[in-house]
């Protein structure tokens, strides 16, 4: 059937100006949506890869075309922190603080946490608003092992809604969880990196309609390094490079299925790692394992020095990338301090919420850095270098103060000769000039020398240090406080009081 219609002049034009009131309304309120709806998060979190690992940070040898481009469509942080090691580090990310100062289960004293249930995580600041959260991949907080582990502090026990991953690193196997329960063991380690990549899509699809948080921390490139058919052999990196393409070429995937859903834009998608590089060159037990060229299973710190579990650069300052289009400007750069403490309350403003005022929280929100404002500085007056329960070193501005300091037996193989040295008095660094850390300035600068040294005692008396407990570290059980520095009759005074 036609249908004929006879408007007057008047009447037409008074339709149009209505179809056009409605599509530039609708327009208008669709815009208006993106930008005051609560945005989405990923966090996607490496696994010992080095601050020189990908192109956008100087490699030559491993191609990172995905991760460039988000570099180029983003921010760059150069100056950003982690920790030297794998546990503390995702300590720090989820509670916004300093390892030491963070509770441990039963107040144990261990490299790699079992994080208190009472501590504050980001899935738990972001869920009272309205937010779905899954932590896929390595979690590293409820015991450093694939067999003897917590399951009551695993993910869903800390503020996450889904798991799907590994309790631990990938030394050697790697058994596969979902929430609570073991659902694979052994799994095939060159399929991780892509099966990760999967379940956040897969979370993201059944979520789009809410405000969702994804942490996605990848096995790789901790060693036992694993790549699939796909990649291997294809990088002038060797088998490192390999798993470091495959890894960009997941990232890759993961921001092409955010805009094809039209979530990019209200999606915020951070890329960083854990800490630094290995250095496998003097490690007797790797060299066995992995024969002469044992060095090349570990990445690249270029052009700093030191590598993972030293409180040199090389050690925790790690690559970070951050996109969110018509949120951060494309192309930016930032130079100003920053670190994965700082993510948690970041998140929570951005997600129009506050991190915990219960407890300090020693990381700041650094929104003006990421959205790189004009002339925005950073809000961390001084960042400190802590290996284990030892304060090496501080930075504040440029300059890095680096105080006496024994050899770290413990992990002394783990690091070039050169770099594990007994410290007899302070070193000094200006790192905008020397981000080698090759020259120590301490006598031209005494005047600075003295000034961080008041930030060395202010962390030593707050979070703690290798002989003394801090004042505002946190215990929520019973058992004796540090008990690796006071006897046992002082612990049980001390506990009393």
């Amino acid at each position: 059937m036609d249908f004929q219609f006879n408007w007057s002049h008047g009447t037409f034009v008074r339709f149009q100006a209505a179809i056009i009131f409605l599509v530039i309304g609708s327009s208008a309120a669709a815009v208006t949506h993106a930008e005051t709806s609560p945005p989405n998060f990923v966090i996607v979190f490496a696994d010992d890869l080095g601050y020189g690992d990908l192109g956008c940070f100087g490699a030559t040898k491993i191609k990172t075309p995905n991760l460039d481009q988000m570099a180029e469509e983003g921010i760059r942080f150069t100056d950003f922190y982690a920790q030297t090691v794998c546990g503390p580090s995702r300590a720090a990310l989820m509670t916004g603080c300093y390892p030491l100062r963070v509770a441990i289960e039963h107040n144990r004293v261990e490299v790699h946490p079992h994080l208190h249930s009472e501590e504050i995580t980001i899935a738990e600041v972001l869920a009272p608003l309205g937010y779905q959260s899954i932590a896929i991949g390595k979690w590293d907080l409820a015991g450093h092992s694939q067999l003897k582990f917590s399951p009551h502090l695993l993910p869903t026990h800390q503020g996450f809604n889904r798991f799907f991953g590994t309790p631990s690193s990938n030394d050697s196997i790697v058994n596969l969880l979902k929430d609570e329960k073991i659902v694979e063991k052994r799994a095939n380690m060159s399929q991780l990196t892509r099966r990760y990549t999967d379940a956040a899509i897969d979370f993201i699809k059944e979520n789009k309609q809410r405000p969702f948080f994804v942490y996605l921390a990848h096995s790789m490139p901790h060693v036992k390094l694993a790549v699939s058919k796909q990649f291997a052999g294809k990088s002038a990196g060797g088998l490192y490079g390999d798993v470091i393409e495959e890894l960009d070429f997941h990232v890759g995937r993961l921001l092409d299925f955010l805009e094809e859903e039209g979530l990019d834009e209200n999606t915020y998608v951070i890329f960083t790692s854990d800490n630094g590089p290995w250095f496998f060159g003097r490690s007797k037990g790797h060299i066995r394992r992995f024969g002469d060229d044992a060095v090349s299973y570990g990445g690249s710190a270029a052009p700093l020095r030191g590598a993972k579990t030293s409180t040199w650069e090389g050690g925790l300052r790690v690559p970070f990338i951050a996109r969110a289009p018509k949120r951060i400007p494309a192309g930016s750069v930032c130079r100003e301090v920053a670190s994965t403490m700082d993510l948690m309350p970041t998140l929570a403003k951005l997600a129009g919420g506050q991190p915990p005022t219960d407890r300090v929280i020693d990381g700041k929100d650094i929104r003006p850095l990421l959205h790189a404002e004009p002339n925005a500085e950073s809000p961390t007056e001084a960042y400190f270098f802590y290996r284990r329960t030892r304060l090496e070193a501080v930075r504040s501005g440029n300059w890095k103060l680096v105080v006496p300091t024994p050899v770290d037996k413990t992990w002394a193989h783990y690091s070039k000769a050169s770099d594990a040295i007994e410290i007899t008095q302070p070193m000094l660094f200006n790192l905008e000039s020397d981000i080698g850390e090759t020259k120590d300035v301490a006598a031209s600068h005494p005047e600075i020398v003295a000034t961080l040294m008041k930030h060395i005692d202010r962390a030593r008396h707050d979070i703690g240090d290798h002989d003394r407990i801090g004042e505002h570290a946190r215990f929520f059980d019973d058992h004796p406080r540090r008990p690796d520095i006071m006897p046992p009759s002082e612990n049980a005074s001390a506990n009393q009081r």
